[in-house]
């Protein structure tokens, strides 16, 4: 069965909910085995998901759709933070795989273990207690990481900012009648580029594959500040930090690493290069005011949507102008 909830896409949002008056209120998306199913307004007729079940097959296609259009999953998922966990079987000793919703949270990702609102805890998280090392496939990206079950106040305050951004999380949490496990993943960190799934055959390849998922993520983060709410949740919040780290980050790499080596190596490329340099100060500069307007806690809506769009503009014309320089290098 498919496990996590990821959060409301704009897509979801935008739909005109079925009527349910005679029902009790449910969140956006109805999880089976811990995920969730949009509510989707059919003509005439009301669907209760409450009975619906999904297959092996359904599972397995979703993995196959991810892995096919690196990470992107659409249908009902299209919009939605999406993983794949690959666990250990705490019996078996085989690995099991299921799609995940996901919390960014700074170096790691946080998964919660909704099992559909059941009073049962899924068996992913029965794996991980019995071995917390694990695989995560993000996008392209496949990393070992390990797996913490957080608690006490962390897990509250986690937990509280999932509910604040979406309060189905409370209505499964009543309805299991159990406390919902929140899960850290955080990456084992190796040396060397990523690892890619597909074995991208060049430093071009996977640097596409890296800034493929900076555009898909300032994509989500867009779609999020259009449809929070007039106060901007904690968790929005976090998103759009955890972006501007993994941003800084991979632009201080390319300066050691990408930029020094193409100077080395291609000494006619020196302006260029430079040029690059300049572009990554314009970028940093951007992720400043970013994370001066997120420390506001009056910050509204229109004026994080601007930033982000700012950062958006500046930095996609980057990305682009990078891979062309890459293309020319031989």
């Amino acid at each position: 069965m498919i496990a996590g909830r990821p959060p409301r896409s704009p897509v979801a949002r935008a739909r005109s909910p079925p009527d349910r008056s005679s029902s009790p209120r449910m969140p956006s998306r109805r999880r089976d085995g811990g995920f969730l199913l949009p509510r989707v307004p059919y003509a005439g007729f009301r669907v209760d998901y409450r009975k619906l079940r999904m297959s092996n097959d359904f599972n397995s296609s979703v993995i196959a759709e991810f892995r096919a259009n690196q990470g992107r999953v659409g249908g009902m998922f299209e919009g939605a933070r999406l993983l794949l966990l690959t666990t250990t079987g705490a019996r078996s000793g085989r690995p099991h795989t299921v799609p995940l919703g996901y919390l960014p949270d700074q170096d790691r990702v946080l998964v919660i273990g909704s099992n559909g609102g059941s009073r049962r805890h899924p068996a992913w998280l029965h794996n991980v207690l019995a071995n917390p090392v694990v695989q995560v496939e993000d996008g392209p990206f496949v990393y070992e990481a390990t797996a913490t079950v957080l608690s006490g106040r962390e897990r509250d305050d986690v937990f509280a900012r999932a509910v604040e951004q979406d309060s189905g999380w409370a209505d499964y949490e009543r309805q299991s009648g159990r406390e919902l496990p929140v899960v850290a993943l955080r990456a084992v960190p190796v040396a060397g580029p990523p690892r890619a799934d597909g074995a991208p055959s060049s430093p071009a390849d996977i640097l596409r594959l890296v800034h493929g998922a900076f555009r898909r993520e300032l994509e989500l983060i867009r779609g999020e500040v259009v449809a929070s709410g007039a106060v901007l949740g904690a968790q929005l919040r976090v998103n759009c930090l955890t972006l501007c780290a993994n941003l800084h980050g991979h632009h201080v790499k390319e300066d050691q690493g990408l930029f020094a080596m193409l100077e080395y190596a291609h000494p006619e490329l020196g302006p260029v290069v430079g040029r690059l340099r300049v572009e990554h100060g314009v970028v940093a500069g951007l992720l400043e005011r970013l994370r001066a307007a997120l420390g506001d806690p009056g910050l509204s809506r229109a004026v994080l949507l601007a930033e982000v769009d700012a950062l958006t503009g500046d930095l996609i014309a980057h990305l682009d102008h990078e891979e062309a320089v890459l293309d020319g290098v031989r």
